[in-house]
């Protein structure tokens, strides 16, 4: 999953993006509207993070261009302004939520959940099973039959991404721009690295992680 996050306050930027990608998140930054409206029209997000009172372009603007442009993804605006007025505004801008500073960054990350979940079907499945393989979204544990696996933050991306795709080949592109931020080199050999990672820690068989070869991997049942 990649985040955009739009903030000129340097400090809750680097909170809340540190924070993401503890969580197992992409995410990038922009520090004024106009560098995140590019950037969100560029790139393919899963959600975004904005703040209203923003340089060059501020941040209601953003979303209701972003919205007349066809960009769909969910929006959680971030701001100091906590009137009901301010709410309004926000949400028939085209935010999707609206959480006020100062916040916890717990419960910004579950907003951020509860806005990916509800774009892709509030149906979507809490736990995620390839073969043997589960994967809890909700308690973050992975087990492989009875054995419990514990992962870092990107092998669980990695691994979520995987099975979500499960029989379906995913490209090391694919993998990038879903677990890393713009600023990892598309030449460096972090993909493969990662992959290890995890095939060591999931399938020390070999029976389910495939690499294909040139193009990317796929995760098959055993």
């Amino acid at each position: 999953m990649r985040i955009l996050v739009v903030e000129d306050d340097k400090k809750i930027a680097t909170f809340v993006v540190n924070g993401l990608k503890q969580s197992g998140y992409a995410a990038d930054h922009s520090a004024d509207g106009e560098s995140g409206l590019i950037a969100a029209q560029s790139i393919s997000y899963d959600a975004a993070v904005v703040d209203i009172m923003l340089p060059k372009l501020d941040g209601l603007s953003l979303i209701q261009q972003l919205r007349a442009k066809g960009v769909r993804m969910p929006i959680l605006i971030l701001s100091a302004k906590a009137s009901v007025d301010d709410r309004v505004k926000g949400l028939q801008a085209g935010g999707d939520d609206y959480l006020t500073k100062p916040f916890a960054f717990s419960e910004l990350l579950a907003r951020i959940q509860a806005l990916i979940r509800r774009s892709t079907q509030a149906t979507e499945p809490t736990r995620l099973v390839v073969g043997d393989l589960t994967l809890d979204l909700l308690t973050r544990d992975v087990r492989r039959g009875e054995e419990q696996i514990e992962l870092q933050p990107r092998e669980f991306a990695l691994l979520e991404y995987l099975m979500r795709n499960a029989n379906r080949t995913v490209t090391k592109t694919m993998i990038l721009e879903h677990i890393f931020d713009y600023s990892f080199d598309p030449q460096t050999n972090v993909v493969d690295v990662l992959v290890h990672r995890l095939r060591s820690k999931v399938d020390k068989d070999r029976g389910m992680l495939h690499t294909i070869r040139g193009i990317g991997y796929v995760l098959r049942p055993a």
